[in-house]
């Protein structure tokens, strides 16, 4: 997905769970985490493809993050310090934009879950085409319904 897309829909998501800026702002910062650590892939043709063979390896492996996770929520609990404590959620939420840019590039391509090099995924789109913005759309759309719409018309839908 476009980083845009990517942190639009994390936005979304994390809004809807959340209800809170700050939280919201630090996951849409985070949306772009792994593809961020990678860098920019080359202009060169034949370094491009030496880039794209590693992209979606290490820095898509959602256990970094989910340990990275843990280690801010420990720090939190070890640590009292309330302002230590919003820092580590900023943190956290940031993080957990890496993962949700993780879960979104796994709708697009294949994503590495298990090991960082064994990739498994769907393939329901190409990045920039109408697909891709049709998912995004959907995405905002079931965001805003939960958020807004009437949850009893929901549930006649789906019992």
């Amino acid at each position: 997905m476009k980083w845009i897309n990517h942190q639009i829909v994390t936005g979304f998501i994390v809004c809807t769970a959340t209800n809170d800026a700050l939280f919201t702002a630090s996951s849409i910062v985070g949306a772009v985490l792994p593809d961020r650590v990678e860098g920019s892939p080359p202009r060169d043709s034949a370094a491009y493809w030496k880039w794209r063979k590693r992209h979606r390896t290490w820095s898509h492996y959602p256990l970094i993050y989910v340990a990275l996770i843990c280690a801010a929520q420990f720090a939190k609990d070890y640590y009292p310090n309330p302002t230590l404590a919003v820092a580590l959620n900023v943190v956290t939420y940031a993080l957990v934009g890496a993962l949700l840019h993780i879960a979104e590039d796994a709708f697009c391509g294949k994503v590495p879950i298990f090991t960082p090099h064994g990739k498994h995924g769907l393939k329901l789109f190409k990045v920039g085409t109408w697909r891709e913005y049709f998912f995004v759309a959907l995405i905002i759309l079931i965001c805003l319904l939960i958020r807004f719409g009437d949850v009893a018309l929901l549930r006649s839908y789906f019992p």
